[in-house]
């Protein structure tokens, strides 16, 4: 079997259909329901942020991020972040976190929310938002509600609703 390595290059604009059909493998029609999604329903993600994972010419990761608004702040919300799943466990989800955020911090950005697992987002400094502090626009777990600060001290005094910046 040949050992195909992995790439990570910005989203082509013409991948929206490839890239919608991993969403649906991934995560079924429920994702409409979820509450990140409402966040992101209309708003176009931002292209500089959004990246796509390759295996060959194959498809097999994509991440986004979006703008939003935190309270007072302007910051990004990060996801979906949808691995093919045959191809789910072998680090390509975080080499696509990785990716993004870095490229969010070279951009300027200060700050970026998301509703996730803290044992995995918390490897590249992803920590919870304390209970009360943001009202998200529908159900969120509170212990996966995890914010990054890509600049020191960028969350302090941060709190309020969080909306899509249109």
């Amino acid at each position: 079997m040949t050992d195909l390595s992995l790439a990570i290059r910005p989203e082509n604009p013409g991948e929206a259909d490839v890239i919608e059909k991993l969403h649906e493998r991934a995560f079924g029609p429920g994702r409409f329901a979820r509450t990140a999604f409402r966040l992101r329903e209309g708003v176009p993600h931002e292209e500089a942020l959004s990246f796509t994972a390759l295996v060959g010419t194959l498809v097999v990761g994509s991440i986004r991020l979006t703008r939003i608004r935190i309270g007072a702040a302007d910051g990004l919300l990060l996801g979906p972040v949808t691995v093919e799943p045959a191809f789910m466990g072998r680090g390509i989800g975080m080499a696509l976190v990785s990716r993004s955020v870095e490229a969010a911090r070279e951009q300027g950005h200060r700050l970026v929310l998301l509703v996730g697992d803290e044992p995995f987002y918390g490897k590249v400094g992803f920590r919870r938002v304390p209970a009360g502090r943001l009202a998200m626009p529908g159900p969120v777990d509170p212990a996966r509600l995890l914010i990054l600060e890509l600049q020191p001290g960028a969350f302090e005094g941060v709190a309020g609703p969080v909306a899509p910046i249109a």
